[in-house]
């Protein structure tokens, strides 16, 4: 469950070493701004941080771990647009586009985040030309990234949908050898499969030696033909 408000741990904003590139640029009195408008917690495996549809009230900045952001269709299934990786914000896209946030956030592992006051947030927009740069260049980066991603998904079949994911988690973890923190199905919604035909796939790499499978473990033995497949689609 979420700690209340009230019951939050101050951010202080000046000595923290996990500061966004935003943040890094605003002057001693804008600092102390966030400080007094920002406040941290820590949330738990599987809890969510945000949900679709909610106001938005606060902009979430992601100091460790990682996050699922997903939305969730008309006919009830789901499609996960990303995961979010440390030094991220989450509900960026609401700032000034709507009142209502339009993505879900679910923990993957037990993590840190920043609750900053929306009002806080965009008066530091306005007063600081870098900051807002920043903040731009962040959304602008993750907007593209997602569009070509499922741009070149659509075209192309489940081994090579299969081949960019391994590639996508490989470059997140700057690893050929790490954990999946997803179950079988959230990969199938990642990657616009159904979970029996991932499982099928991932059966088939194994099988042929592109990859080692331990239990949520994953090493990618064959990295020049993972590439391979994943270009050619």
């Amino acid at each position: 469950m979420f700690t209340p408000f009230n019951k939050l741990n101050k951010s202080t904003c000046t000595s923290c070493k996990d500061k966004s590139c935003a943040v890094a640029v605003l002057n001693e009195s804008q600092l102390e701004l966030l400080d007094g408008n920002s406040y941290e917690s820590e949330i738990k495996k599987g809890e969510t941080i945000l949900r679709s549809g909610a106001l938005v009230s606060h902009i979430i900045y992601l100091k460790t771990g990682y996050v699922k952001e997903f939305i969730i269709g008309q006919s009830g299934k789901t499609q996960i647009i990303q995961i979010v990786k440390p030094f991220s914000y989450l509900g960026l896209h609401s700032l000034f586009g709507d009142k209502i946030n339009h993505y879900s956030y679910t923990a993957l592992e037990d993590l840190k985040i920043c609750y900053i006051d929306i009002s806080a947030f965009k008066r530091l927009i306005k007063e600081n030309g870098d900051f807002a740069y920043e903040v731009l260049v962040y959304v602008c980066k993750e907007s593209l990234n997602n569009f070509f991603r499922f741009a070149n998904q659509s075209q192309k079949s489940a081994n090579g949908r299969f081949a960019d994911i391994l590639l996508y988690f490989s470059e997140m973890y700057n690893n050929c050898n790490f954990n999946l923190p997803l179950t079988r199905q959230e990969l199938a919604d990642l990657i616009s499969l159904s979970r029996e035909n991932t499982t099928r796939v991932m059966s088939r790499f194994k099988a042929d030696g592109i990859i080692k499978i331990n239990d949520k473990n994953i090493e990618i033995v064959k990295f020049d033909l993972l590439k391979k497949i994943s270009k050619n689609g």
